[in-house]
């Protein structure tokens, strides 16, 4: 496939590296020289330095021979003009869009055709947000993901002592969870090392599992892993830019939220914009503030500022200080593989949370959904099963009998997407929820229209898989 990138900047440089890898025809533009050619030292692709809303640097690109576009500017104006442009004067069949306002998602009309052409439009900020609420929901996590609607959690979690299945081997979670409630642990990672997991497989103390299962036996199954902590209850906040405001908007009403923000302006714009939560003028790497607002008894410290090192230094002394849990944004992929599981409990990296999104987008039609995993070395898909026995080479057969492909596992399967069943949560509580969730065993059969998941330990191995769930030729 030729793409085009807009924009080299965090977005741009991991959307190109991560379609790279899948030996995509990309090109690159920046009018940045220097970015470009660090960019283009480490990676097999083109570039171009210029104005992206030029069309003759659009042309210069290979606009006018691209399949796609990906505007990924600091620029809302610039992505959207590019979009337009990309429509009206190449003909490019597929638009997407960074979007960093909020009022241009709100008016989606004036992302239609006759406006801006924009086919998707992408907003991290927004995906972040949803990304770190879903972790102060679920504090044991390291990651939590949904797939088929919401149908179905995959959820990565640090093993400890104290865990019901630690010391023991993988087969005996069915007999700790019963007959009403099935999982599937879809990979461990041991000291960073992929560990195949087998029935005979050992959950040991420090294993970072990954653990799938129907959203409403999640919470069920992460016990087996470790103890559970108590809700949170009291957030500080670090930063209150577009991500830390968005945050404390959606834990209002939640838990008790404070921000923590330097500049004096925005402070006061904060202030206006929230209800509940208390706005604090100050630096949060300033011990004495931390100590005055009793960080000792905060649940969970977010570090959410635009400066990774602030974020560090922030997040490592509020830790340092007896803050339980405390999670840090930051861009370089290198300094959150230095300071996770150290000093700070969660480094999240924004352009791997926010890329799965756009992935998923890139990928081919049925592809439905797309997770970066452990920031970035693996992936969980979602694919949308077309098809029949005699056009596809997965229809009918059980999951036992597909293809081997090395470090990919088929892991669940949800069903009747459009059907209403009923669901015991909690043990009593009866709610209704579309979709049937399979766990894979071997002696499953796989029906055209499911949707299945699958745990991909490297992304080398994507393509394969998508392979395998493509249909022949002449299938309509």
């Amino acid at each position: 496939m030729r793409i085009v990138i807009l924009g080299a900047g965090q977005v741009g440089t991991s959307v190109a590296q991560s379609l790279v890898s899948e030996s995509n025809d990309i090109t690159v533009v920046d009018n940045n020289r220097e970015r470009l050619e660090n960019l283009q030292v480490r990676l097999d692709l083109r570039t171009i330095v210029g104005n992206a809303i030029l069309p003759s640097t659009l042309r210069d690109a290979g606009l006018a021979d691209a399949d796609m576009l990906i505007a990924v500017t600091q620029s809302d104006q610039t992505n959207l003009v590019a979009c337009k442009l990309a429509h009206t004067l190449f003909n490019v069949p597929t638009r997407i869009a960074r979007l960093r306002s909020p009022e241009y998602l709100d008016n989606p009309e004036l992302l239609g055709e006759a406006n801006f052409a924009v086919n998707y439009a992408l907003c991290p900020e927004q995906v972040i947000t949803d990304y770190i609420v879903k972790l102060v929901e679920f504090p044991e996590a390291l990651q939590v993901l949904s797939f088929a609607n919401g149908r179905v959690a995959l959820v990565g979690v640090k093993a400890y002592a104290g865990g019901l299945m630690v010391g023991k081997p993988i087969r005996e979670m069915r007999e700790h969870l019963g007959d009403n409630v099935d999982a599937r642990i879809s990979a461990i990672f041991r000291q960073d090392h992929p560990v195949t997991p087998t029935g005979d497989t050992i959950i040991e103390d420090g294993d970072e599992v990954f653990v799938l299962a129907a959203d409403e036996h999640i919470r069920r199954v992460m016990v087996e892993m470790r103890r559970m902590t108590a809700p949170v209850k009291r957030v500080i906040i670090a930063g209150g830019g577009n991500v830390g405001l968005r945050v404390a908007r959606m834990l209002e009403g939640k838990c008790a939220v404070k921000i923590i923000e330097c500049n004096p302006e925005r402070t006061q714009i904060i202030a206006n914009l929230i209800g509940e939560g208390l706005v604090l003028l100050g630096d949060a790497t300033d011990e004495d503030l931390l100590e005055q607002e009793s960080i000792e008894e905060t649940d969970l410290f977010l570090a959410l500022t635009n400066d990774d090192e602030d974020n560090i230094m922030s997040a490592s002394l509020a830790k340092n200080m007896g803050c339980k849990r405390v999670l840090a944004l930051i861009n370089r992929r290198v300094y959150a593989d230095l300071v996770q599981g150290g000093p700070i409990d969660i480094a999240i990296s924004p352009a791997l949370v926010s890329i799965g999104d756009l992935l998923t987008h890139v990928r081919r039609g049925f592809v439905a959904k797309v997770h970066s995993l452990r920031r970035g070395a693996a992936e969980a898909i979602e694919i949308v099963v077309h098809g029949d026995q005699k056009s596809s080479r997965v229809v009918g057969r059980r999951v036992g009998e597909l293809p081997v492909i090395p470090g990919a596992t088929l892991v669940a399967i949800v069903r009747d997407l459009d059907k209403l069943e009923d669901i015991a949560y909690a043990g009593m509580i009866m709610i209704k929820k579309k979709g049937h969730v399979v766990i894979a065993h071997k002696q499953e059969v796989i029906r055209s229209a499911d949707h299945v998941i699958v745990f991909c330990l490297n992304k080398k191995v994507v393509k394969k898989v998508e392979q395998l769930f493509q249909v022949s030729v002449g299938f309509l």
